[in-house]
């Protein structure tokens, strides 16, 4: 598998979340396997500890550390101060935007930010489900992702796969729409990897691909479900292949879309150093 500076975010599977107070795991993030890694100045950071957040993730970040960082929703009182920070940062790839419920959120942000910076947003209640079309359509929107925790507790909702399927297939849906990368699903709060392996593949078969990690050790389970098989590859190969070999002649109404298929796993093989067997 390729390393995290490789990947380009529009495909990257595991985006793996920091604790922005934890200035000690930014390089062993920065070193692992993860796609994209994203230092969090939300969620994981205590309301009174986040100017000292903001300063562990300003004084790491650099042309040569590079990072995502994960800022406090548009409404909150945190905002202000997070997007006037990173502004002016060098290593900022782009911000995964908390709590996004409306279009406006984003183009602010966006705006804020120098009209330059990639805005991934978070969505994470009722509310923001009901909007992710506008919010995929938003200008400075980069790529939709799923908060499934907050919306669990918005909605009453199970993490069972049925009731999560709804939700997951919203922002699938919105994300075609929008003209955007397919979606990034919620986190696994389990390490084991039977559990892993199983809800990430759940989140594939719903078109989700990639998915939010807090654990180094679940990167490389991630990495590999949301990776096309070696046997996939070797059938788009093979299929390319043959497809050049008979002059690219369309033979039935089954061939664009197997060639479409193709296609994409080729790419996406080539992305992540995957062999086919």
């Amino acid at each position: 598998m390729q390393s995290s500076r490789t990947v380009d975010p529009e495909i990257a599977r595991s985006w793996l979340l920091v604790n922005g107070l934890r200035s000690e795991l930014f390089d062993p993030a920065d070193r692992s396997r993860a796609d994209q890694v994203i230092l969090d100045l939300e969620d994981a950071v205590d309301p009174g500890a986040k100017d000292q957040a903001r300063e562990c993730v300003a004084s790491w970040l650099s042309e040569e550390r590079r990072a995502w960082v994960r800022i406090n929703d548009r409404s909150s009182r945190f905002w202000d101060d997070d997007v006037d920070l990173l502004s002016s940062l060098p290593g900022l790839v782009g911000v995964l935007l908390a709590k996004t419920e409306a279009a406006e959120h984003v183009t602010e942000t966006f705006d804020r930010l120098g009209g330059r910076v990639k805005v991934l947003p978070l969505i994470e209640s009722a509310l923001g489900i009901e909007e992710a079309v506008s919010i995929a359509r938003a200008r400075g929107a980069f790529r939709l992702a799923f908060g499934s925790g907050d919306y669990r507790r918005d909605t009453g909702t199970s993490a069972d796969d049925l009731a999560m399927a709804y939700p997951r297939s919203r922002l699938v849906v919105a994300s075609r729409v929008g003209g955007l990368p397919g979606p990034i699903d919620g986190p696994t709060v389990s390490r084991s990897h039977p559990i892993l392996r199983e809800q990430s593949n759940v989140a594939v078969s719903l078109g989700l691909t990639g998915k939010l990690c807090l654990d180094i050790e679940q990167l490389p389970v991630i990495n590999e479900v949301i990776s096309p098989t070696p046997s996939d590859v070797a059938w788009a190969l093979d299929f390319l292949a043959d497809f050049e070999a008979r002059g690219r002649v369309i033979r039935d109404g089954s061939d664009l879309p197997r060639l479409g298929r193709a296609r994409k796993i080729e790419r996406l093989a080539s992305a992540f150093g995957v062999q086919p067997l």
